[in-house]
Protein backbone atom coordinates (compact mmCIF):
# COMPACT_ATOMS: atom_id res chain seq x y z
CA UNK A 1 0.00 0.00 0.00
CA UNK A 2 1.41 3.33 -0.60
CA UNK A 3 1.42 6.42 1.88
CA UNK A 4 -1.80 7.84 0.47
CA UNK A 5 -3.77 4.73 0.49
CA UNK A 6 -2.81 2.87 3.64
CA UNK A 7 -5.26 3.78 6.66
CA UNK A 8 -4.80 6.88 8.82
CA UNK A 9 -3.98 4.97 12.27
CA UNK A 10 -5.45 6.18 15.68
CA UNK A 11 -3.91 4.48 18.35
CA UNK A 12 -5.92 4.21 22.08
CA UNK A 13 -4.33 2.19 25.06
CA UNK A 14 -7.14 0.83 27.81
CA UNK A 15 -6.91 -1.31 30.61
CA UNK A 16 -9.98 -3.48 28.93
CA UNK A 17 -11.98 -3.04 26.16
CA UNK A 18 -15.11 -1.80 28.46
CA UNK A 19 -13.20 1.45 28.79
CA UNK A 20 -14.12 2.57 25.21
CA UNK A 21 -17.99 2.37 25.93
CA UNK A 22 -19.99 3.96 28.34
CA UNK A 23 -20.75 2.57 31.27
CA UNK A 24 -23.60 4.57 32.11
CA UNK A 25 -25.54 3.22 28.74
CA UNK A 26 -27.85 0.57 29.56
CA UNK A 27 -27.91 -0.72 25.73
CA UNK A 28 -26.66 -4.25 24.90
CA UNK A 29 -22.87 -3.81 24.18
CA UNK A 30 -23.00 -3.56 20.36
CA UNK A 31 -25.43 -0.61 20.85
CA UNK A 32 -23.28 1.52 23.67
CA UNK A 33 -22.40 5.04 22.91
CA UNK A 34 -18.84 5.80 23.18
CA UNK A 35 -17.08 6.99 26.21
CA UNK A 36 -17.12 10.88 26.10
CA UNK A 37 -13.27 10.62 26.79
CA UNK A 38 -12.94 8.32 23.95
CA UNK A 39 -14.78 9.76 21.38
CA UNK A 40 -12.96 13.07 21.62
CA UNK A 41 -9.75 11.43 21.63
CA UNK A 42 -10.55 9.33 18.37
CA UNK A 43 -12.14 13.28 17.02
CA UNK A 44 -8.63 14.77 17.97
CA UNK A 45 -7.03 12.27 15.95
CA UNK A 46 -8.91 12.19 12.96
CA UNK A 47 -8.60 15.75 12.80
CA UNK A 48 -5.02 15.46 12.42
CA UNK A 49 -5.11 12.95 9.59
CA UNK A 50 -5.39 13.78 6.15
CA UNK A 51 -9.20 14.36 4.53
CA UNK A 52 -8.60 12.03 1.96
CA UNK A 53 -7.48 8.97 3.82
CA UNK A 54 -9.31 6.48 5.54
CA UNK A 55 -8.93 5.08 9.08
CA UNK A 56 -8.45 2.17 11.27
CA UNK A 57 -8.62 1.90 14.91
CA UNK A 58 -5.89 -0.09 16.78
CA UNK A 59 -7.07 -0.41 20.47
CA UNK A 60 -4.04 -1.72 22.27
CA UNK A 61 -5.45 -3.85 25.67
CA UNK A 62 -4.08 -4.82 28.70
CA UNK A 63 -6.92 -7.55 29.09
CA UNK A 64 -8.16 -9.13 25.98
CA UNK A 65 -12.32 -9.26 26.14
CA UNK A 66 -14.27 -12.44 25.56
CA UNK A 67 -14.04 -13.08 21.83
CA UNK A 68 -17.90 -12.47 21.09
CA UNK A 69 -17.20 -9.29 22.22
CA UNK A 70 -13.87 -8.44 20.71
CA UNK A 71 -15.65 -9.50 17.15
CA UNK A 72 -18.35 -7.33 17.87
CA UNK A 73 -16.23 -4.23 19.04
CA UNK A 74 -15.72 -3.21 15.18
CA UNK A 75 -19.57 -3.12 14.48
CA UNK A 76 -20.54 -1.30 17.69
CA UNK A 77 -17.61 1.60 16.88
CA UNK A 78 -18.92 1.78 13.12
CA UNK A 79 -23.04 2.03 14.50
CA UNK A 80 -21.86 4.85 17.46
CA UNK A 81 -20.15 7.02 14.49
CA UNK A 82 -22.87 6.19 11.96
CA UNK A 83 -25.81 7.53 13.99
CA UNK A 84 -23.68 10.85 14.97
CA UNK A 85 -23.32 11.02 11.38
CA UNK A 86 -27.16 10.35 11.08
CA UNK A 87 -27.62 12.99 14.00
CA UNK A 88 -25.32 16.05 11.95
CA UNK A 89 -27.50 15.25 9.08
CA UNK A 90 -30.86 15.85 10.92
CA UNK A 91 -29.22 19.29 12.30
CA UNK A 92 -28.07 20.18 8.97
CA UNK A 93 -31.47 19.93 7.85
CA UNK A 94 -32.83 21.25 10.19
CA UNK A 95 -30.52 24.49 10.43
CA UNK A 96 -31.35 25.03 6.61
CA UNK A 97 -35.09 25.08 7.36
CA UNK A 98 -34.48 27.35 10.34
CA UNK A 99 -32.78 29.60 7.34
CA UNK A 100 -35.19 29.23 4.66
CA UNK A 101 -38.01 30.54 6.97
CA UNK A 102 -35.41 33.27 8.57
CA UNK A 103 -34.88 34.08 4.78
CA UNK A 104 -38.41 34.59 4.10
CA UNK A 105 -38.98 36.18 7.45
CA UNK A 106 -36.48 38.96 6.91
CA UNK A 107 -36.97 39.33 3.18
CA UNK A 108 -40.38 40.27 3.95
CA UNK A 109 -39.38 42.74 6.91
CA UNK A 110 -36.88 44.29 4.68
CA UNK A 111 -39.61 44.71 1.98
CA UNK A 112 -42.00 46.22 4.51
CA UNK A 113 -39.36 48.80 5.92
CA UNK A 114 -38.50 49.81 1.76
CA UNK A 115 -42.26 50.46 1.67
CA UNK A 116 -42.55 52.06 4.51
CA UNK A 117 -39.69 54.32 4.01
CA UNK A 118 -41.07 55.23 0.21
CA UNK A 119 -43.90 55.69 2.00
CA UNK A 120 -42.39 58.14 4.20
CA UNK A 121 -40.40 60.01 1.47
CA UNK A 122 -43.65 61.14 -0.24
CA UNK A 123 -45.27 62.62 3.01
CA UNK A 124 -41.89 64.45 4.40
CA UNK A 125 -38.77 65.61 2.93
CA UNK A 126 -37.48 66.72 6.65
CA UNK A 127 -34.27 65.48 8.66
CA UNK A 128 -37.18 63.60 10.71
CA UNK A 129 -38.31 61.84 7.45
CA UNK A 130 -34.55 61.35 6.60
CA UNK A 131 -33.87 59.67 9.65
CA UNK A 132 -36.92 57.70 9.69
CA UNK A 133 -36.59 56.47 6.40
CA UNK A 134 -32.42 55.80 7.03
CA UNK A 135 -33.40 53.74 10.05
CA UNK A 136 -36.48 51.48 8.69
CA UNK A 137 -33.47 50.69 5.89
CA UNK A 138 -31.05 49.82 8.16
CA UNK A 139 -33.84 47.88 10.64
CA UNK A 140 -34.76 46.00 7.35
CA UNK A 141 -31.02 45.02 6.16
CA UNK A 142 -29.95 43.65 10.53
CA UNK A 143 -33.22 41.42 10.35
CA UNK A 144 -31.76 39.88 7.48
CA UNK A 145 -28.74 39.22 9.47
CA UNK A 146 -29.62 35.76 10.84
CA UNK A 147 -30.68 34.44 7.29
CA UNK A 148 -26.91 35.16 6.28
CA UNK A 149 -25.33 33.85 9.26
CA UNK A 150 -26.44 31.02 8.37
CA UNK A 151 -26.69 30.46 4.84
CA UNK A 152 -22.81 32.24 4.50
CA UNK A 153 -21.39 30.69 7.79
CA UNK A 154 -23.01 28.46 10.27
CA UNK A 155 -24.18 25.36 8.16
CA UNK A 156 -20.17 24.46 6.68
CA UNK A 157 -18.93 23.26 10.56
CA UNK A 158 -21.77 20.72 10.71
CA UNK A 159 -21.34 19.65 7.49
CA UNK A 160 -17.80 18.93 8.30
CA UNK A 161 -18.63 17.23 11.42
CA UNK A 162 -21.32 14.74 9.54
CA UNK A 163 -18.08 14.05 6.96
CA UNK A 164 -16.03 13.36 9.63
CA UNK A 165 -18.42 11.35 11.75
CA UNK A 166 -19.04 9.02 8.03
CA UNK A 167 -15.32 8.61 7.82
CA UNK A 168 -15.38 7.21 11.39
CA UNK A 169 -18.47 4.99 10.47
CA UNK A 170 -15.98 3.20 7.80
CA UNK A 171 -12.95 2.92 9.92
CA UNK A 172 -11.68 -0.76 10.93
CA UNK A 173 -11.16 -1.46 14.30
CA UNK A 174 -8.08 -3.64 15.11
CA UNK A 175 -7.63 -4.68 18.90
CA UNK A 176 -4.28 -5.84 19.65
CA UNK A 177 -3.39 -7.85 22.66
CA UNK A 178 -1.04 -7.23 25.25
CA UNK A 179 2.40 -8.12 24.67
CA UNK A 180 3.34 -11.75 26.18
Amino acid sequence: MSPKTEPARIELRLRELAQLFNSMDPSPFVDRDLDRDAEEFILGWAREHPTGREFELVVHLETMPPADRAAGAEGAVRRYFASRAEMKRRELRELLRRGRLSLLVGVLFLSACYGLGVLIGYLGSGHLSIVAKESLSIGGWVAMWRPLQIYLYDWWPVREEQTMFRRLARMSVRLVPPAA
